[in-house]
């Protein structure tokens, strides 16, 4: 049988136990701190991610509906710019064709006078030539 004696597990006990006081003192503590440490530092690392994730998302965000409000007043500024444009291109050719029908009716007022004086020559002439021929039947 297995002889054990009293006085040396006692002695083996207290060896153990001062063993594991001092691991304990000079291992234990210190890693245990050492990892505490760590975790605290990866959670606060963790939780600056987070937040930092959060305002991108939240400047992201923001960036969105600025560029919307941009394009939607570009989009207003362009529409805005477009009537004025069609509105002084129509002014200009109303004008344009005020100007044109003028022309128009003064060319028509200068030709019918050229024709009237045209014809009033033509019957000059023709009455001229007229009694020429008379005059030369008369004589013949």
């Amino acid at each position: 049988m297995l002889d054990i004696e009293l006085k040396w597990l006692i002695v083996l006990l207290v060896n153990f136990l001062v063993l594991v006081a001092i691991l304990n003192f000079l291992l234990f503590k210190p890693l245990l701190a050492l990892f505490k440490e760590r975790e605290s530092s990866v959670k606060g690392s963790l939780d600056a991610a987070r937040e930092l994730d959060r305002k991108k998302e939240e400047g992201i965000e923001k960036m969105n509906k600025e560029l919307s409000e941009a394009r939607r007043n570009a989009k207003d500024a362009f529409e805005t710019l477009r009537d004025e444009g069609l509105k002084s291109q129509k002014a200009l050719l109303a004008e344009a064709e005020a100007q044109a029908a003028g022309l128009l009716q003064k060319a028509r007022g200068e030709l019918k006078t050229e024709a009237e004086k045209a014809k009033t020559a033509l019957k000059a002439d023709a009455e001229k030539f007229s009694e020429e021929i008379v005059r030369k039947l008369v004589k013949a």
